[in-house]
């Protein structure tokens, strides 16, 4: 765009060289899109999940070399070993146990600040892995996160302070993470005047187990403003929290 905003190279190679750009392939492993952050506001995260140590490792590292970061979600402690092992001197590795989430990064590469602030609350401790996985995503989106955990409905007292805190630092967005009867969400979103994202997870058992009863629970959810992602969709909701975080962000920048 550089080169064609000084006329060295025209419309056509300009549209030329994004579609070449667009997307990067590894042999017939994998396909890689490149500048999804650029046209989406996301960057591709690596899925651990099905893929060899070795295969996620090359991928890993391709796109380290192409963008200077990369995140891989869902990942086993020998996946994230062999990646460890694989990456470069000039590289920084973070890894968040609870969740099995990494970020590789080139020594050197920052996050820039974007100004949207989101919540995260969790019904119980059990809850947190799946809100430890949307806060990475909106941290490495370059959001502000603020996080209470443990403050479900089965001791609502928990839950006021928190939640006055975030109003007060006025945060875009709040993600609620809950399992079991997925009570939470709805809870929360009858007192603020931001939009919920609902995150039902795998916690719970009998009838309803393995998050069903929670999902369902906040698709039926009577008070409104929730928006429901996927069981244990950790990464999804904190895509939709960065999006709506950042955007208005982005509103607040041009006002000034």
């Amino acid at each position: 765009m550089e080169k064609l905003a000084k006329n060295l190279i025209s419309v056509g190679d300009a549209e030329k060289l994004l579609r070449l750009l667009a997307i990067d392939e590894i042999s017939n492993l994998a396909k890689l899109d490149v500048n999804r952050e650029l046209r989406k506001g996301i960057p591709e995260i690596i899925l651990a999940e099905g893929k060899t140590p070795e295969d996620l490792a090359e991928i890993a590292l391709k796109m380290l070399n192409e963008k200077g970061r990369v995140i891989v979600s869902r990942a086993e402690k020998e996946q994230i070993e062999v990646i460890r092992k694989a990456a470069p001197d000039d590289s920084v590795l973070q890894v968040n146990d609870k969740v099995g989430i990494a970020v590789i990064k080139k020594k050197g590469f920052e996050v820039e600040k974007t100004g949207g602030k989101i919540g995260i609350l969790t019904a119980g401790t059990s809850d947190i892995p799946v809100a430890e996985e949307a806060k990475v995503i909106a941290q490495e989106m370059g959001c502000e996160v603020v996080t209470a955990y443990d403050v479900g409905v089965a001791g609502i007292h928990r839950l006021l302070p928190p939640l006055k805190e975030m109003i007060e630092r006025d945060v875009d967005a709040l993600i609620v993470v809950a399992g079991r009867e997925g009570a939470l969400p709805s809870v929360v979103s009858g007192l603020v005047d931001l939009p919920v994202i609902a995150v039902p997870t795998s916690v719970g058992y009998g009838f309803g187990d393995k998050g069903v009863g929670a999902l369902m629970a906040m698709l039926q959810a009577c008070s409104l403003g929730i928006a429901v992602v996927n069981i244990d969709g950790g990464v999804a909701a904190g895509a939709v929290a960065v999006l709506t975080a950042n955007r208005a962000a982005k509103f607040r920048r041009s006002q000034f």
